[in-house]
């Protein structure tokens, strides 16, 4: 392999790895948490509706809905997207505070919900943050299979490290596929 050629894949590496740590750091604290069953909690207070207040779920125009009903009630609340699990409604992004709508037997009820750091974290993680970090974490995704690729790349054109590189891959995958799919 020319040495010019290394360079820049080395290069391309560290920058791919560096762009990449705080979204690994995240996910690997959240993760390890969540393992540990530490989930975070959240705070959850009532919101009070106008009398008579109702939403449609099944709406097409559910979005519209919402907002007409928080302006209604003066709620100043400001959200990018809906998450529809059937009987409760979430206002998203939910790694900061969120609304819920639940249809009860009573009728439509809403709270403020305020996740605390650890919560937060778990959302971010489980891709329930705001588009732009969601956009984000596609891009990461991205450069760690640029990093993947590349590392096995460059392992695979030095002469010298082409045989570890090759036993270490097939290691990896015989590994991936025992505890993910056999064991």
């Amino acid at each position: 392999m020319s040495p010019k050629l290394r360079k820049y894949l080395v290069l391309a590496h560290l920058w791919f790895a560096g762009l990449m740590a705080p979204a690994f750091a995240l996910h690997a604290i959240s993760g390890g948490l969540y393992l540990m069953n530490i989930k975070g909690k959240a705070a959850t207070e009532r919101v009070a509706l106008p009398q008579g207040a109702a939403l449609d779920f099944k709406s097409s125009t559910l979005e519209a809905e919402v907002r007409a009903l928080l302006s209604e009630a003066n709620i100043s609340h400001d959200f990018e997207y809906i998450r529809n699990r059937g009987t409760v409604i979430q206002l998203r992004p939910t790694s900061k505070t969120y609304l819920e709508f639940r249809q009860t037997p009573r009728g439509l009820t809403a709270s403020r919900v305020k996740p605390d750091n650890v919560m937060s974290m778990m959302e971010l993680h489980k891709g329930h943050g705001p588009q732009i970090f969601k956009s984000y974490q596609k891009f990461v995704a991205l450069l760690l299979l640029g990093v993947v690729l590349g590392g096995i790349l460059v392992g695979l054109l030095a002469k010298t490290y082409r045989r570890q590189t090759t036993i270490a891959v097939t290691v990896g995958v015989v590994l991936f596929i025992l505890v993910g799919f056999i064991l």
